[in-house]
């Protein structure tokens, strides 16, 4: 099957889950007018043969990434889109962020990890039965308290202790943070978004209706397939057996340079 073919696949599922639906034309972002094919009822309608390429670039770049190695963080805090997200990045074998941004997650990561370690630090309590020994009643209540919330906030993210290469994220209006965080870190960002975001924050646009979840399913379907397969073709790099290595003859011992000893008089 030709590309052709393909992408008019894809404009017509697109085109089929209303994707093509943007906001009101009052909310409209100047940077989005290149991307509209025009106007019905005062709402902004998308270009889908546009979306349709953007999509297509953004797989690219994702496949790529995948294929070498690549970490791609997946970000979407916005109730509609929480589950549809999360599911996209485990089938993806990605971390993800679904419940709430936490300031200075990529940007103060040393404080991160410290809450990551804390989280592991009480699972293993938990499991090996220790926290029954050492605390009583009420401390393992609080305990429990903090273990949950450090789950909120931090399990999908525990597993990549690291800096991402990527992040996808779906409403970069609604996950501004996490966006302004990315552009620090000088971290591409993927973005699945509608015509009330600025698409000169994010590096690789995906115009379509982020309101409407089964518009948001289809694109991050898509997306993983491309990663999916990216990862697949993944090849793990072997350290290069090192040239340098000399083998260590038994050297001669070298003659000695120092005179003999004068006897001493009696």
């Amino acid at each position: 099957m030709s590309s052709q073919t393909n992408n008019q696949t894809l404009i017509e599922r697109l085109f089929g889950v209303g994707a093509h639906f943007g906001f009101k034309k009052s909310r409209r972002h100047p940077s989005i007018a290149p991307f509209l094919f025009g106007t019905k009822e005062g709402n902004d309608i998308f270009d889908l043969e546009a979306t349709a390429s953007l999509i297509e670039n953004a797989k690219t770049t994702l496949h790529d990434a995948a294929a070498n190695g690549k970490t791609i963080l997946f970000v979407g805090t916005k109730s509609e889109v929480i589950e549809s997200v999360k599911a996209t990045a485990i089938k993806a074998e990605s971390p993800y962020v679904v419940n709430r941004w936490i300031g200075g997650m990529l940007t103060n990561q040393s404080e991160i990890k410290k809450r990551i370690m804390r989280m592991e630090e009480l699972v293993r309590e938990a499991e090996s039965g220790e926290l029954e020994r050492k605390y009583t009643k009420k401390e393992r209540l609080l305990l429990s308290r903090e273990l949950t919330k450090l789950n909120h906030n931090f399990l999908g993210i525990s597993k990549s202790m690291r800096i991402p290469d990527f992040m996808v994220v779906v409403d970069p209006r609604h996950d501004a943070i996490a966006v302004k965080e990315a552009i620090h870190m000088k971290v591409p960002v993927i973005a699945i978004m509608s015509s009330d975001c600025d698409m000169s924050l994010v590096n690789y646009p995906i115009l379509v209706n982020d309101a409407l979840q089964g518009s948001v399913n289809l694109v991050l379907a898509e997306l993983a397939a491309a990663i999916t397969e990216g990862k697949a073709a993944f090849v793990p790099k072997t350290a290069a057996p090192r040239s340098d290595v000399r083998s260590r003859a038994p050297q001669a011992a070298a003659p000695r340079t120092d005179r003999p000893r004068t006897p001493r008089a009696a």
